[in-house]
């Protein structure tokens, strides 16, 4: 259990750093150690608990270049797939719902990143809604909402300094009303943690923003743009080849 948790805290703060220079990431490196540690369930829980928290304090280092009107309208949408995504997560066989969300990110991601070489701008509010509603469900289903929003970004050509600041108030929305959700859905189960392994776990989410945010300034807004969309890509991975191998 020790080596499993050392992991853990190695994924939390690998994942923050990835957060406050992209925008998001936290949940897609810290998922499989929590998932593996914990199991489904109450890992997924627990990640989105983290992830609320690694917002949270991103959101202290971002905060003036937030769009709190994109935030707003992107948190409303997603607040309607929470309670679907919630229903699917207690409900249905965790295989079914990964397969079936990495294959729709995989189609939804390659079809943005095409439409980006063209001149083609989709940033109304159908794109706004579509997107935000699919994140929701996806992160309270699987732990895993920041792709959904990528897709957004791409099509809106939203810069990414904006993108990266308004999705830590987005997160932090979006972690805590899954959690309440599941916890809701559940029965009221949390993760059965030690007091000292949650202040750990902050501790080391705060070191990683910290380390992060020393190397924000020296990464281009293209090459943070091209994290964006491989941290995408890579979380429908995980859910793909996951549901995959436990089918």
């Amino acid at each position: 259990m020790t080596r499993v948790f050392a992991l853990v805290l190695a994924a939390v703060v690998v994942g923050a750093v990835a957060q406050r220079i992209s925008g998001l990431g936290f949940a897609l490196v810290v998922s499989p150690v929590l998932v593996l540690a914990l199991g489904a369930f109450d890992g997924v829980m627990l990640v989105n608990l983290c992830a609320a928290v690694s917002a949270s304090m991103a959101l202290l280092l971002v905060r003036r270049d937030v769009d709190w009107r994109r935030y707003a309208a992107l948190a409303g949408c997603a607040l309607v797939g929470i309670v679907p995504g919630a229903w699917l997560a207690a409900s249905l066989p965790g295989p079914v719902v990964e397969i079936s969300i990495g294959v729709l990110l995989v189609v939804a991601l390659t079809i943005s990143v095409l439409l980006t070489r063209t001149s083609v701008v989709l940033s109304g509010p159908l794109t706004l809604a579509t997107s935000g509603v699919a994140s929701g469900l996806m992160n309270a289903a699987a732990g895993i909402g920041g792709p959904a929003v990528s897709v957004y970004a791409l099509l809106s050509r939203w810069p990414h300094r904006s993108f990266a600041a308004t999705l830590q108030p987005y997160f932090l929305t979006l972690g805590l009303c899954s959690l309440g959700a599941k916890w809701v859905a559940s029965g009221g189960r949390m993760p059965g943690l030690e007091p000292w392994q949650w202040v750990t776990i902050i501790a080391c989410t705060a070191g990683g923003l910290l380390l992060g945010q020393r190397i924000a300034p020296h990464v281009p807004a293209a090459a943070a743009r091209r994290i964006v969309v491989a941290i995408a890509y890579l979380g429908a991975a995980s859910l793909l080849v996951k549901g995959l191998t436990d089918l």
